[in-house]
Parts: C-alpha cells; structure tokens; sequence
C-alpha cells in the first residue's frame, strides 16, 4: 500500500487537484506592507511570515547543514523579521494592536535575548559558525583609573596635617617626647664633659 505522500503525487492526483484550483487565485503576499489596506489580511501575512520564520528557525539548529546553508538561513530569517516588522507597522497604522509593544521579546532556548549587533541577530547554528562566536565574546574591561579631579577629591586640610593640633591629643604626646629629648640630649652633654 503506498503512503498518502505517494499517492497525492500521482498523475491523477495531481490533474485532480489543479481542477479544484481552477476557480480559485492563489493570493500572494504584497512586496509593500504600504500596498496592503485591510487589517484581516495584513494580520494574515503577518501570521504567514511568523510561520516562515519558525520553519527556517527549525532548519538553522541543524549544524550539519554547511556553513553556507546557514549563512543564507540566518540572512533569510533577519530578512523576514524586517518584513515582519514592516507589517507590525502597517497593522498599527490601520488601527489593530501594537505587536511591537506587546508582542514577546526574542529569546534563545536558554531564556536570554538573542545575541547580535544593532538589527541583525543570529540563531541555531549560526551563533557557533567561525567569525561570529568572536562577536560575543566580551573583551575584559581595562582596569579602571582614577582621575585626578577623583585623586584630588580626598585631600583637604587634615591630608596635610594642618589641623592635627586642634584635637589636643598631639600636643600632650609632643610635650612628653620633647621631655625626653630634652632629657637624653642634656644627658649626653654633662656626659662629654662641660666646655672649659
């Protein structure tokens, strides 16, 4: 028996299905959110383009893939969240929600907004392809030095121990050093003898 895929490929599958859509007029989506009037439909391609985005999203977590592969990913998926941004935009201006505001921040399966520099940002795969791992990795900060208006704050009188007698401590212990000095210094003379 062959699988629903196989038999939906048929001739007469085929030649069956194309007769049905013969009345109908496949819509696509406009190049220009501009040239999109009615709210239902610009709320339609929105929703279009979100399911494009989570399919390439999807792809782009396969490594396997090529560098290649998952730079044209990753450019597809930036191009489509522009896109889809066009369309917020134009759903605001024909007087639905405001997605932008209300709509959830982009985040990676560990709950952090997705890395990238300005506009462009980097999924699956291409976080990890040769030049842009580089692009996250935090260079140290250089140690911080202080200025010299910062130096200068701290330095007042007391730095230069103008005031240091006002507390009456210093000048107690002055006095019981010059004793001392005083003492060993007259010591030292009568022990050299008098001058004749």
């Amino acid at each position: 028996m062959a699988r629903n895929a196989e038999k939906a490929m048929t001739a007469l599958a085929r030649f069956r299905q194309a007769r049905l859509e013969e009345g109908k007029v496949k819509e696509r989506r406009p190049f220009l959110a501009a040239e999109c009037s009615e709210l239902p439909k610009a709320e339609k391609w929105r929703r279009q383009i979100i399911g494009e985005i989570s399919k390439k999203v999807a792809q782009i977590q396969n490594a396997g893939l090529g560098e290649f592969r998952i730079r044209d990913l990753n450019d597809d998926i930036n191009k489509l969240l522009r896109e889809k941004g066009h369309w917020e935009y134009r759903i605001r201006e024909l007087g639905g929600p405001d997605y932008a505001r209300i709509g959830p921040k982009m985040l990676d399966h560990e709950g952090k907004e997705i890395p990238g520099n300005g506009g462009y940002k980097y999924f699956g795969a291409a976080k990890d392809l040769p030049g842009v791992r580089e692009l996250f990795e935090k260079e140290p900060l250089p140690p911080l030095r202080n200025t010299r208006a910062e130096l200068m704050k701290d330095i007042d009188a007391d730095y230069y121990g103008y005031r240091d007698e006002d507390d009456g401590i210093l000048e107690a212990l002055e006095q019981e050093y010059e004793k001392k000095v005083l003492a060993e210094a007259v010591g030292k003379w009568k022990m050299e003898g008098q001058p004749h």
